[in-house]
Order: structure tokens, then sequence, then C-alpha cells
């Protein structure tokens, strides 16, 4: 580890470290979440800009990241983000993306690749699952040999060959389960799991359908302190003040509007730090309620870990 320390958020007995591997403007805000109207954003400027809304431009700020998670003498990692050399000709964005997402690892989080205990995917899309896998000599291996995958059942069925990758609706979901999932399958390291799999005495993954029919959170929970890793449950913090409203990329509307409601509620009540996986700036923040709605709370706040 090159840095003598890093900016971690400390969670009872569980060190949490933000590993970013792209920040930045993602396409109009309507576009993002379309149920939102251009008020919201007005009113709540001075919260959600510049790290989540570009002003002048009046398109959504998001971040591509993973989330380290030293827990129980295991090392987990939240999502894989995008992953290099990938063909995905539906999101220009992602498409043959080349940058060094191994080397901020071990960077920011001290972590190199056989250091990883676990990986949780909280659902298979291509900004959570790019980076399982690496290529070595024209194919696709885990990148991370000695870790457990935890992928949900769910997705996998959906976006596998059970279900013809996702139905056959986008070219991209049969290279994304073939390049980052498949692989992994293989090699032996994939976990199924359904509803809920505790990872240990203070980690559990629990199902939050919507987005994908195997959406997941991950709940931290480690003395007084509390926190909520929810995935694409939320895009943008618009969406804690609108929580009815679904990004562009959810698959059952419905669902996924319920599944937000039901998480907001707890982390609210329960002082749950919300975690989504594409907030910009410090990535976290505490929800508050407002009568039935729900309100911004503070931004989670880094300290230095040695």
């Amino acid at each position: 580890m090159k840095n003598e320390s890093r900016q971690s958020i400390v969670l009872g007995d569980v060190e949490v470290t933000r590993v970013v591997e792209w920040q930045g403007s993602i396409g109009p805000t309507r576009s993002l979440v379309p149920g939102v109207g251009a008020e919201v954003w007005k009113e709540n400027e001075d919260r959600l800009s510049p790290d989540h809304w570009e002003v002048d431009s009046d398109r959504a700020v998001l971040a591509l990241q993973t989330w380290v998670l030293r827990s129980a003498g295991k090392t987990v990692l939240v999502d894989t983000g995008v992953g290099n050399g990938r063909e995905r000709p539906g999101s220009p964005l992602f498409h043959q993306r080349e940058g060094d997402f191994l080397g901020e690892l071990e960077r920011a989080a001290g972590v190199r690749p056989e250091d990883v205990d676990i990986v949780v995917n909280t659902h298979v899309h291509a900004d959570h699952v790019g980076w399982n896998t690496v290529a070595v000599d024209g194919g696709w291996v885990p990148a991370f040999p000695h870790a457990q995958y935890l992928v949900p059942a769910a997705d996998d069925h959906h976006f596998g060959p059970g279900n013809a990758y996702g139905g056959g609706l986008r070219e991209d979901d049969r290279l994304i389960y073939e390049d980052s999932i498949a692989p992994v399958h293989r090699a032996g390291q994939v976990v199924l799991w359904d509803g809920a799999h505790r990872i240990d005495e203070h980690l559990t993954l629990e199902s939050a359908p919507g987005h994908t029919p195997g959406s997941a959170v991950v709940r931290l929970t480690s003395g007084t302190d509390r926190a909520v890793f929810v995935g694409d449950l939320l895009h943008s913090p618009v969406q804690i003040l609108e929580p009815a409203c679904n990004s562009c990329f959810c698959l059952d509307a419905g669902q996924a509007a319920a599944s937000r409601r039901r998480i907001l509620e707890r982390a609210a009540d329960e002082a749950e730090l919300l975690v989504p996986a594409h907030f910009g700036g410090t990535g976290a923040v505490e929800v508050r309620r407002q009568g039935q709605k729900f309100a911004l709370g503070e931004w989670a706040g880094y300290v230095e870990v040695g």
C-alpha cells in the first residue's frame, strides 16, 4: 500500500472505503429519472449541485464505484464496476473502457486482488459486475482468485442462459453474463442466494427486487452503527425526495418503487446510513422523515485511517 492513510468511514467494527472507477455527468436529468419535475431539482439545488447535478447543462452526475468493507476479518467488495475491454454496444460509456481500477483498489484501499474474500454483486448490470473478471490469454477469468462471489439467484436466472439472457431484449445482457458471470461459475466461485443471506456477524444480504428481479441491498449492523448499501434502488438523491420515481433502468416500476419506499422507511427509522451505488460527493447520506415524505440529512464524513 503506497499511501500511509486512506479515506474511510468506520461503522462499529467495520471499515468502509470508497473506490471510484469513474465520475461525471451521465445524461439529462429527466432521462435518468423521468418522473421528477424540474422544480424538485431547482428547489434542492444547494444539496444537489455540483456533486449530483450540473445546473447549467441540466445533466445528472453519477459515480461508478466499489465499496470495500473490512468486516469480521474479511475483505468484502460491494459491486465491481464496469471493467476493461468489454463489448457493450448498447452503452457507449462502458464500451471498450480502459482504466486502472485494480491499481486504484490498492492505492485507495490497500487491497490487492488476492486479498479479496467476498464479492457481492447487488445485481447483474454492466456497471456492477465488470471487474468480476479480467482478460487472460484471450479469455475471461475471475479477477479475485480467492473470493466467493455472491450473486442473486433471480438475476442469475433472468440474465443467464436459462432465461436466454434477459429474454433476449438487449445484446448487452448476453455479453455481460458471458464475460462477467459465466467465467466465475466455471471457476466454481459463485454462490447463488435468494431472499436473505448472512455474510458475517455484521453484514446481511436482503432481496429488494424491482430494478432487476434479484436486486439486493447489504445491511451493516455493528455496535450502534447502521448502514444499508442499496445498489441501484436510487441513482440520484432526488429519489429520496420523490421515492415513487424510478430511474429509466428499472425493469419493474411498481416493484422498484415499493422496494425503495421500504428501504427508505427503515433507513429513516433506524438511522441507517444510506449508501447507493452511484451517488457522487461522499457517496452516502442520512435520511430523515418529513411528514409522509423524506428529506436529505447529513452527508457522510470520512476519517483518515492509517
